[in-house]
């Protein structure tokens, strides 16, 4: 199994101003390291998913995630945004945004690292830690520390 975060998975200055743009960003990642098959099909269960209610929470952090037969194993892309993405948070944009993806049939893994994810994003250390990361090897240090307990 490969590892859930690599340093191809991470863009530190995301280009994107909506949610879209973003997690299009964020899947063209995943699609190059072969982890998503199908780039339009995986974004399609990114908006499904979505639309059920939004994935922002509150202290600037959005966590788009879908199980979808077009994702190889589960996935963890990072992105960081300067200007921020409105993720449905009511406190406003998301600056921090994980794309957690999973396989259609893989089980509960997906919701083991989002819980994982959410219980530390609740420290204001660890977002801050990630804010001031200097490269995209430091964000995966960070996350398979603090997340991932590596």
């Amino acid at each position: 199994m490969a590892e859930l975060i690599t340093a191809d998975l991470v863009e530190l200055d995301l280009a994107g101003t909506d949610r879209d743009e973003v997690t299009r960003d964020l899947t063209r990642r995943l699609a190059d390291a072969g982890r998503v098959t199908d780039t339009e099909g995986f974004l399609a269960d990114l908006r499904a998913r979505e639309a059920q209610m939004p994935t922002g929470i509150e202290g600037g952090i959005g966590i788009p995630h879908a199980r979808s037969a077009h994702v190889t194993e589960p996935t963890l892309g990072f992105g960081r945004s300067k200007s921020g993405v409105d993720f449905g948070a009511t406190d406003g944009p998301a600056h921090l945004i994980f794309l957690i993806a999973a396989p259609e049939g893989g089980g509960d893994a997906h919701l083991t690292i989002l819980a994982s994810l959410a219980r530390r994003l609740m420290h204001q250390s660890f977002r801050q830690s990630l804010h001031e990361a200097p490269d995209a090897d430091a964000v995966v240090r960070i996350v398979r520390e603090e997340v991932l307990g590596q």
